[in-house]
C-alpha cells in the first residue's frame, strides 16, 4: 500500500508569509495615520472658511460692519445649517466681524488655521 504524501505549508513557509505581511504593515500604518491628520486638518480649514463666509454674508445683509458682534442664533440655521466641530470640540463664534475664526483646539493642533 503507497502512502499518499500529505500537502500543506510548513512551518518555514507561514513565518516568511508572516513577516512579509508585517513588513508591509509596517510600511502602511504610517502612512495611514499621516493621511488621516492631513485629512483632519483640511476639514478644520475648510470648517473655518465656512464659518468665516457665514459671518460675511450675514454682515451683508444685516447691513452690519466690522465691529459688529453676532451671536450663534444668529447664523444657524440660515447662514450655516449646521454648527461645525473640529474632532469633538465645536468651534466659538467669532467676537466681531472682523475677527478670524479660530480652530477650538488651537492649542494642540498649531497648524489647524487660515
Amino acid at each position: 500500500m503507497m502512502r499518499l504524501k500529505e500537502r500543506g505549508f510548513t512551518l518555514v513557509e507561514i513565518m516568511i508569509v508572516v513577516a512579509i505581511i508585517g513588513l508591509l504593515a509596517a510600511i502602511a500604518i504610517p502612512n495611514f495615520v499621516k493621511a488621516r491628520e492631513t485629512a483632519q486638518k483640511n476639514s478644520c480649514i475648510a470648517n473655518l472658511k465656512q464659518i468665516e463666509g457665514a459671518v460675511q454674508v450675514w454682515a451683508l445683509d444685516n447691513a452690519k460692519g466690522g465691529t459688529a458682534t453676532m451671536a450663534l442664533g444668529d447664523l444657524t440655521p440660515d447662514y450655516i445649517k449646521r454648527w461645525p466641530s473640529c474632532g469633538t470640540t465645536a468651534y466659538g463664534v467669532p467676537g466681531t466681524v472682523a475677527a478670524t475664526p479660530v480652530c477650538p483646539n488651537s492649542a494642540t493642533l498649531t497648524d489647524h488655521k487660515l
